[in-house]
């Protein structure tokens, strides 16, 4: 009995052994790839929320109009239909307008002034051709000019889009002054067609 419990005890124990540090070793591996994986995607998502908040930064005015505080109020026009610029007078335009305004109040405001309005509308779409309103061009710089006629008569004079941003004698661009803190901003916020019918 001594004999076999000498040979049981020379044995060695190697093959445990080896097995417990191959574990061990691929356990710390893994552990290592996943703490690895989870910083690459912690610093890619840190560097996408700066990015965000870069652009954020540089688009204020945007960000204000897309946020409103309250939710805007529509005023919806009559249809309007107009002979158009067109060579031979034989051309028309049946137009809704819908204007965008800061809240009831201004809705107040511009129905004060809605027959000049109207007219003011209607003047500008009787300078245009088809071949202007058929382009989305044209209907763009149509609601631009909306947008100057109707913050008109409520005392705000809206810049037409290319000369939102001037040029500086150097060259640089600078963006157009917002209003002062105190002084009232334009509640005329946009013009949308609710329908344009080109005959």
């Amino acid at each position: 009995m001594s004999e076999a419990a000498a040979t049981e005890e020379a044995k060695p124990v190697k093959p445990k052994s080896k097995k417990m540090v191959i574990i061990i070793a691929l356990v710390l591996l893994l552990v290592g790839v996943g703490v690895g994986g989870y910083l690459f995607i912690a610093k890619k998502n840190a560097h996408a929320a700066e990015d965000a908040d870069a652009e954020a930064d540089d688009a204020p005015a945007a960000t204000a109009h897309a946020e409103p505080k309250t939710p805007p109020t529509f005023l919806p026009l009559d249809n309007m239909v107009v002979n158009l610029a067109d060579p031979g007078g034989e051309r028309m335009a049946q137009v809704g307008v819908t204007i965008e305004l800061s809240d009831a109040h201004a809705v107040e405001k511009v129905k004060a002034y809605l027959p000049a309005i109207r007219s003011s509308i209607l003047l500008l779409i009787s300078q245009r051709t088809a071949a202007e309103l058929l382009a989305r061009e044209g209907k763009e710089k149509l609601a631009q000019d909306i947008l100057q006629e109707v913050s008109r008569p409520l005392g705000f004079e809206v810049e037409p889009k290319e000369a939102s941003v001037q040029h500086k004698a150097d060259g640089t661009k600078k963006k157009k002054k917002k209003p002062k803190e105190g002084e009232e901003a334009n509640p005329v916020h946009g013009v949308l067609f609710s329908s344009f019918i080109v005959q």
